[in-house]
C-alpha cells in the first residue's frame, strides 16, 4: 500500500536539537511512517528541496477557547507553522459553565481578554454545560489544529459558587465539590488546572475576576486534587503588580510544586511597570531553587515585547477624550477629513494635555488601550515593519518640529493602517534573549485568541526564527526548533509531538529559512457579527501539517480539518 504524503528532499530539523540532515518523510494514517531514501509512492508527493522541515510548533499558552467554535482553520496561530495549542490558560475557559450564566461568562472574557460578547454570542453553538460536555463538543467541531485544554478556576469557582464566587472565601463545601470537578475534568482529558492571581484580570466592572478572590488554601486544596490522583499541570497567572508581591507569589508556588508533585508553569517577564518590579533573574531563580528543593517549575516567555497595538481602525490612546470621541464616532474617511481640518486638529492636539498622567500601576494590553495614560512617547513607535527597527513618535515629532499627537494625526491621515506599538512586558531585548536562553524557560505565551484588537503575540514563532535565529543570531535554527516543538511538548507530557521520529504525530511545517517571518498585522472585521480583530499571517511557510494531512498550504487554508483534541493521561 502506498503512503498518504511523502515529502522529498527535505531538510530535516527534527527537534531534538541535533544537526539537520537531508531525508525523505513519508506519512501514513496521520503519523510518521518512514524516513530516509524512500522509494515508496504516494497519493501526494511535495518536493521540498531547499526547504527546511521541522515538527509542528506547540504553543500552549493561549485563549482560543471560544474561537475554536467559529475558526476551523485556528488562525491567527495557523500561518505561523503551529499545530497544537493549549488553552483555558489564567483560569479562563467557558466551562463548567450553567446556560443562565453564559452571557455572564462572556462578558467576562471580553473584559480580561478583548473578546467580544457579541462574537461569542453570535459565533457560539453553547450547547455545554461541564467540562466533560465541552471537551465532547470541541472535539466534534472541525479543527484545523489539535487542542489541548485546562479546567479554568474562574470558570469552576462560578459554577460552584454563584455570585459568591466574586467576594467571598470558598466553604468547606464548596471545596469539596471543586475538588470532584478537578478530578472528574482530568479524567475526561484535561491537561490540568489554571488560575489568576493577576492584578491585570478584573470582571467587566473592574472588581477582580473570580479565582483572585480564593485564597492559597484554596488553591493548594484544588491542585492537591490532581496530586491525588498524580497527573495534570498547574498554570497561574502570577501577581507582578510589584516586586514584593512577585516574590510572595513565587515562594508560596515554590512551595507548592514541592508539597504537590504537579507541574507549575507561569509567565516569567521583565518590567519597568509596577512598584520595584522584580528582576527576571530573581522569577528563573525562583525557578531552579524549586527544582533544586525536588519541585517541578516551569517560566513561559515571549520571544518579543508584550504591546499595545493602537491604530486608527482599532483602539487609540486619546479616545477616552470627549474631543477625540466625536470625531472618532464617525465613519473612516469622515475621520481623516477632520483630522485635515486645521481648527480640528488644534482642539485634538490641545486635548491630549487633559489625559490621565502616567504612573507606576502596572498595566497590560487590556487596560493600556481602555483606559489608557498620557502617551509615552519614547515608548511608542510607528510600526513600518517587523523588525523591531520602528521611529518612536517622540524622535518622528523632533524631527518635524511638530507635537507628538499631530504625528500621529499626520501618519493616520495619510494610512488607515498606520499601526503604533507601545512596550508594555519585555521592553529589553536583551532581556527577552536572557529568558529565552534559560534552560528552564518555555518559548510560549502567546495569548493567541485574546486581546484581539489590542494585542498580537500569535507570530511568536515566526518572530523567534526570523529575529533571533536569521537576523540576530543568537539561536541555531536546531536550538529554536528544538524550543519550539520537543521542549514545549515535553512540558505538557505530550506524547508522540514534538519531534520527527518514526510513529510519531506527523505534525509538520515545511519553510523557507531565508525568508520565513511575520507579515505587519492588520485590522479586519472578520469575527462574528462583523467584530474587529487584529489578523497578522507570515511569509516563507509552504505547507502546516497536521496529523499528516496539509491543513495550510503557501498562507491559504486547504479547507481541511485535520485537528485532534489533545488529552491528559487519565482520559479514557
Amino acid at each position: 500500500m502506498g503512503l498518504d504524503l511523502l515529502i522529498r528532499n527535505a531538510t530535516v530539523v527534527d527537534g531534538s536539537g541535533a544537526p539537520r540532515y537531508r531525508a525523505d518523510v513519508g506519512v501514513q494514517n496521520g503519523r510518521i511512517a518512514e524516513l530516509g531514501r524512500i522509494r515508496a509512492g504516494a497519493q501526494r508527493t511535495i518536493d521540498a528541496d531547499g526547504l527546511i522541515l521541522a515538527p509542528g510548533f506547540i504553543d500552549g499558552h493561549t485563549h482560543m477557547d471560544a474561537q475554536v467554535a467559529w475558526d476551523p482553520i485556528g488562525s491567527c496561530s495557523c500561518w505561523h507553522g503551529v499545530t497544537s495549542v493549549i488553552m483555558g490558560n489564567c483560569g479562563f475557559a467557558l466551562a463548567p459553565c450553567k446556560p443562565q450564566d453564559r452571557e455572564w461568562f462572556a462578558r467576562c472574557l471580553e473584559a480580561v481578554e478583548d473578546i467580544p460578547t457579541e462574537a461569542m454570542m453570535t459565533g457560539i453553538d453553547w450547547t455545554w454545560e461541564t467540562f466533560p460536555d465541552y471537551l465532547g463538543n470541541v472535539e466534534r467541531l472541525p479543527k484545523g489544529l489539535n487542542y489541548g485544554m485546562y479546567l479554568g478556576h474562574s470558570a469552576l469557582r462560578m459554577y460552584v459558587m454563584g455570585e459568591r464566587a466574586l467576594d467571598e472565601r470558598a466553604t468547606p463545601g464548596d471545596l469539596q465539590r471543586m475538588h470532584g470537578l478537578v478530578q472528574e475534568a482530568l479524567r475526561a482529558g484535561a491537561m490540568g488546572f489554571s488560575s489568576s492571581i493577576a492584578t491585570t484580570h478584573v470582571t467587566p466592572s473592574g472588581s477582580p475576576v473570580a479565582s483572585r478572590i480564593a485564597d492559597w488554601t484554596e488553591i493548594e486544596h484544588l491542585v492537591g486534587a490532581m496530586a491525588e490522583l498524580n497527573a495534570g499541570i498547574f498554570q497561574i497567572g502570577p501577581d507582578i503588580s510589584g516586586g514584593e508581591a512577585h516574590q510572595a507569589c513565587l515562594d508560596r508556588l515554590r512551595q507548592l510544586a514541592v508539597d504537590s508533585g504537579r507541574p507549575v508553569m507561569f509567565g516569567t517577564l521583565s518590567t519597568r511597570q509596577g512598584i520595584d518590579p522584580l528582576p527576571w533573574q530573581s522569577q528563573v531563580g525562583a525557578i531552579d531553587a524549586t527544582v533544586a528543593a525536588g519541585g517541578r517549575m516551569f517560566g513561559q516567555t515571549t520571544t518579543r515585547p508584550i504591546i499595545a497595538i493602537f491604530s486608527l481602525k482599532s483602539y487609540l490612546p486619546f479616545d477616552v477624550l470627549p474631543a477625540w470621541q466625536a470625531v472618532r464616532s464617525l465613519p473612516l474617511e469622515a475621520q481623516q477629513q477632520r483630522f485635515g481640518d486645521p481648527e480640528v486638529r488644534q482642539q485634538l492636539v490641545a486635548a491630549e494635555a487633559n489625559m490621565k498622567p502616567r504612573d507606576n500601576v502596572l498595566q497590560g494590553g487590556g487596560a493600556a488601550t481602555t483606559d489608557p495614560r498620557k502617551p509615552d512617547y519614547s515608548n511608542l513607535y510607528a510600526l513600518r515593519g517587523v523588525d523591531l527597527n520602528d521611529p518612536t513618535v517622540e524622535e518622528l515629532a523632533r524631527v518635524s518640529g511638530k507635537h507628538p499627537a499631530e504625528v500621529m494625526l499626520d501618519l493616520m491621515q495619510e494610512n488607515e493602517d498606520q499601526l503604533f506599538v507601545q512596550l508594555l512586558v519585555n521592553e529589553s531585548m536583551d532581556d527577552v534573549r536572557g529568558m529565552l536562553k534559560h534552560p528552564r524557560t518555555l518559548a510560549t505565551f502567546s495569548d493567541s485568541g485574546a486581546h484581539v484588537c489590542q494585542e498580537m503575540g500569535s507570530s511568536l514563532q515566526t518572530h523567534m526564527l526570523s529575529y533571533w535565529v536569521r537576523d540576530k543570531q543568537a539561536f541555531t535554527l536546531e536550538e529554536a526548533i528544538r524550543m519550539l516543538t520537543f521542549d514545549n511538548a515535553s512540558a505538557w507530557e505530550l506524547p508522540n509531538r514534538g519531534l520527527i521520529r518514526t510513529g510519531y504525530a506527523a505534525d509538520l511545517v515545511l519553510f523557507d529559512e531565508a525568508q520565513v517571518k511575520p507579515k505587519l498585522p492588520t485590522v479586519e472585521q472578520d469575527l462574528p457579527g462583523g467584530a474587529r480583530r487584529l489578523v497578522q499571517k507570515a511569509e516563507g511557510i509552504a505547507a502546516t501539517i497536521v496529523n499528516g494531512r496539509i491543513a495550510i498550504e503557501n498562507g491559504e487554508a486547504t479547507g481541511d480539518a485535520p485537528g485532534q483534541v489533545l488529552k491528559g493521561p487519565l482520559a479514557s
